[in-house]
């Protein structure tokens, strides 16, 4: 059954000129690969009608790009020392290969990714952990792969926070990618100026801060238009038509592996 998240995705242009390639390596080596999904837990739970997915630059940052899932369910334990037999890695369940791991020591949890990534030139992979979705105790390790010219694959890394036992879930999100423009930062000129010298924008801002101020008096208030309407749309409604969700991985492999993510439970 499609996910909400996955009936709203259009199909890429055409004639795009950036590609995404992920080449398995082993033919008995897979991890799934889906676009990032918009859903968390714990921001279905917050209240008024999960109001954290009103926060729109939130729910585009859960989606924008794409996650690798844990093939296996683990659980890992730390000791706090920098030795790398100080974090045990159990297999709880789980199909095929063992991608996770202690390699560097340090409390960093090593998984071991089975494709290698290739990118349109000039283009790099940013690479790290789920958006918005924290996990108590271990924090994931962040990197910029140069992916259109290197032939090596790259490993996800989490860090323990402290000494500790965690688990990650069978089809839980073990790590995040998606393009970026190598010199993006570089190519853009930063100034600092005072807002009131942009008379036009300034003029934008002070109104919409003084309608917020008011709508935030007069929910306190408990006006009932205002309990009514619930929140201000203004941000959600301007930007309605200009997210683009990230599109699913096309199976070019043979159709005897194409079926090696199946039995992998997806956790939203």
């Amino acid at each position: 059954m499609k996910t909400a998240s996955a009936r709203k995705r259009k199909a890429p242009p055409a004639e795009s000129p950036h590609k995404l390639i992920a080449y398995q390596i082993h033919e008995d080596d897979f991890a799934p690969i889906r676009p990032a999904h918009r859903e968390r837990g714990w921001m279905d739970e917050t209240i008024f009608s999960k109001f954290a997915y009103r926060c729109l630059p939130l729910v585009i940052a859960n989606q924008y790009g794409w996650e690798i899932l844990s093939t296996h369910h683990i659980r890992v334990s730390w000791d706090g020392t920098s030795r790398r037999e100080g974090l045990v890695v159990e297999n709880l369940s789980g199909d095929g290969r063992l991608h996770a791991a202690s390699h560097f020591g340090l409390g960093v949890l090593t998984f071991q990714i089975p494709f290698l990534f290739k990118t349109t030139g000039g283009w790099n992979l940013m690479v790290r952990g789920p958006m918005n979705r924290p996990k108590d105790g271990i924090v994931a390790l962040e990197g910029v792969v140069e992916t259109d010219w290197s032939h090596a694959t790259f490993t996800m890394n989490w860090r323990f926070t402290r000494a500790c036992t965690v688990e990650f879930g069978l089809g839980e999100p073990i790590c995040h990618f998606f393009p970026v423009p190598r010199g993006a930062v570089e190519g853009f000129r930063t100034e600092l100026r005072m807002l009131e010298g942009e008379t036009e924008l300034n003029e934008k801002f002070k109104k919409w801060s003084e309608n917020r101020d008011w709508f935030l008096w007069a929910l306190g208030k408990q006006k009932p238009d205002v309990v009514a309407q619930g929140w201000q749309k203004d941000y959600l409604q301007a930007a309605k038509d200009k997210k683009l969700l990230a599109q699913e991985f096309v199976d070019q492999r043979p159709r005897n592996e194409s079926n090696q993510s199946d039995g992998n439970r997806e956790i939203p």
